[in-house]
């Protein structure tokens, strides 16, 4: 089972991709969860915009699209992550970019383990999921925490 990582009209960001992938593999670890096929696509905002009207009927732009394909405690899925968002959120909450990137590539993982943060309380759940997973990425300077 692979964990990959696929540009779609940009530049592959400079990610530690065994260690990021090592990562990943320790966070689902912790819900009872393994990865199976799991396809990052990092890609601008018109793309990802396109993709959120075509597959989901939403008219704005966002920073991950997650399709989930798990199937019982195997995890999924294609990870769509529009980099023009993960450098606007950065600039906007004060993180340094591959932290915000980290934190938005973990997101699409905790979305296959089974949280969610659209609902009420629903956020606070899944900043503290993040949070947590962050902590566990080594070999990195501690992350930049968000206001």
């Amino acid at each position: 089972m692979a964990v990959t990582y696929q540009t779609d009209g940009v530049r592959m960001p400079s990610i530690k991709r065994r260690e990021t992938t090592a990562w990943i593999k320790r966070v689902a670890g912790t819900y009872g969860k393994q990865t199976g096929e799991i396809a990052y696509i990092f890609c601008s905002d018109d793309r990802i915009i396109e993709v959120n009207r075509q597959y989901l009927n939403h008219d704005y732009y966002t920073d991950i699209i997650t399709f989930d394909y798990t199937e019982g405690n195997v995890i999924a899925g294609d990870i769509f992550i529009s980099l023009d968002t993960v450098r606007s959120n950065s600039e906007e909450f004060g993180t340094r970019y591959d932290d915000e990137l980290h934190r938005t590539i973990i997101h699409g993982i905790l979305h296959l383990c089974g949280i969610d943060d659209k609902g009420p309380g629903q956020r606070a759940v899944m900043e503290q999921a993040e949070d947590k997973a962050l902590a566990m990425l080594a070999g990195t300077t501690p992350q930049t925490p968000r206001p």
